[in-house]
């Protein structure tokens, strides 16, 4: 049977369901698939194998330490990258060598299970480094899942990784642009577009007409970790203007975070403790009441994938609003299945703001607020307009962002990637000499989020002196 080891930085998390969703559709086609977690998580919710790296015991740290020795021709290549090679600070190679380490102590305990013949990690964090040692110790394949600021703000030795992984998915096109421009050196041919999806809902193939919202107000709701990078403070800021224009509204931002006692800070200055709250965190099943409540979906997020929040509130026929940065335009389209707003800028947010205010109420908007919509793109400003969107959000989702349809695809893919491999590895070293010529020219096609992709791409290449395992 094959085994996959699939590593993520917290397992299981609430806030990334598809980790989960990945590693229960490679089970049901038949692969063992061994869960892994680098932190200490207190949830039990899953079930099969899993194997949480942290805490660290003296016996296991004696044991990767040997390992390291027993396999140093094999880790040489990196740690010589870490000390001597890049542009790194000190305290980046210190924290690369610590995540050595701690590969070393993954290897050995994947090494109590049986044979492992592909490491997976999701996410390009710490995580995909303990991977990728760790692969390399054991003489296995490695994988890794790239999302938004794991390539984007956070991308440490991801040069290192990009050239010792077999392939890398990711979850926008623009990603997979953005790899290519900024690594040139790496296989445009293992870096593959693998997009991420949610429940296409039986309602999504139906015209959905526009929910009233009571008295006139307008309902906002975010969704999302109370992190630096959300940037809800933004939207607490935005809040303040509509106050200030005399817009009657609420705002209710669900999730949890660092940032909650700032945000609460900046609430009570601008005197907004009536209109803005701070929900914590929501589970998944009241989150459909909050949807259900919302006039709309707004995202202030200085880095992202493409959030699944946009899905799911498009996925409900709601309308959103959210910056044109990184994947969100592939999702976003704007003024057909939601809108966007330039980065960063307080003003053109509020004219959005306005604008769909001035929609759902048939209110005048501020002068200031106007957009001008030139011809052919003239905006009709009705109610009705907002109703042509929120179905065409629907169908957006049921047919690019689908779950079921975007899971089988990640599975043909991850299957045809690593069986390629194994293949290669256990058939006959003497009719690997005749067949080599003829398996480096082969190609399987596969589907990919319904593209053709060929699953018998070139071997990627590895770090000079070394290998992959």
């Amino acid at each position: 049977m094959l085994t996959v080891a699939y590593l993520a930085n917290q397992f299981p998390s609430p806030v990334e369901p598809y980790v989960a969703e990945e590693i229960e559709e490679l089970h049901n086609r038949g692969i063992r698939v061994i869960a892994g977690s680098v932190r200490t998580v207190k949830s039990d919710a899953w079930r099969g194998p899993r194997i949480v790296l942290r805490p660290i015991t003296p016996l296991l740290l004696f044991r990767a330490l040997g390992l390291c020795l027993w396999r140093w021709r094999r880790i040489s290549p990196v740690i010589a990258r870490v000390l001597f090679c890049g542009s790194e600070g000190p305290i980046r190679r210190i924290k690369a060598l610590i995540h050595t380490l701690l590969g070393a102590c993954y290897a050995v305990k994947l090494r109590n299970q049986r044979r492992v013949d592909h490491i997976h990690a999701h996410h390009g964090f710490c995580g995909s480094w303990i991977a990728m040692v760790a692969a390399r110790i054991l003489g296995a394949g490695f994988s890794m899942t790239l999302h938004g600021s794991d390539l984007l703000l956070r991308g440490d030795y991801l040069d290192v990784k990009l050239a010792d992984c077999r392939f890398c998915l990711t979850v926008s096109e623009y990603n997979r642009q953005y790899v290519l421009e900024n690594y040139p050196n790496v296989d445009p041919g293992k870096i593959i577009v693998s997009r991420l999806g949610v429940d296409a809902h039986e309602r999504c193939n139906d015209f959905l007409p526009r929910q009233k919202n009571d008295a006139g107000k307008l309902s906002l709701l975010a969704v999302g970790r109370l992190h630096k990078v959300k940037d809800h403070a933004f939207l607490v800021r935005a809040c303040a203007q509509l106050k200030e224009h005399g817009v009657h509204f609420e705002c209710s931002i669900a999730g949890d975070g660092p940032e909650r006692r700032k945000l609460h800070a900046l609430i009570r200055k601008f005197s907004l403790d009536e209109s803005v709250a701070l929900l914590g965190h929501i589970s998944r099943d009241q989150m459909d009441s909050l949807y259900d409540r919302a006039d709309l979906i707004v995202l202030t997020s200085r880095s992202e994938g493409i959030p699944l929040v946009l899905m799911e509130a498009m996925a409900r026929g709601k309308i959103v609003l959210a910056p044109a940065i990184t994947g969100i335009p592939e999702l976003v389209q704007n003024r057909k299945t939601g809108f966007l707003y330039e980065a960063g800028s307080m003003e053109d947010f509020l004219r959005r703001l306005f604008l769909v205010n001035s929609l759902l109420h048939n209110k005048i908007q501020p002068k200031a607020a106007e957009i001008p919509d030139p011809p052919p793109y003239r905006f009709s400003r009705t109610a009705r307009q907002l109703d042509w969107i929120r179905h065409a959000a629907t169908v957006q989702v049921h047919h690019n962002f689908n779950r079921k349809t975007n899971l089988k695809s990640f599975g043909d893919l991850f299957i045809a990637r690593i069986a390629m491999r194994i293949e290669n590895l256990h058939e006959n070293p003497v009719l690997q000499q005749v067949q080599l010529p003829l398996q480096r020219n082969r190609s399987v096609p596969v589907r990919v989020n319904g593209t053709d992709a060929l699953a018998g791409a070139r071997s990627s290449p590895v770090l000079h002196g070394g290998s992959a395992g």
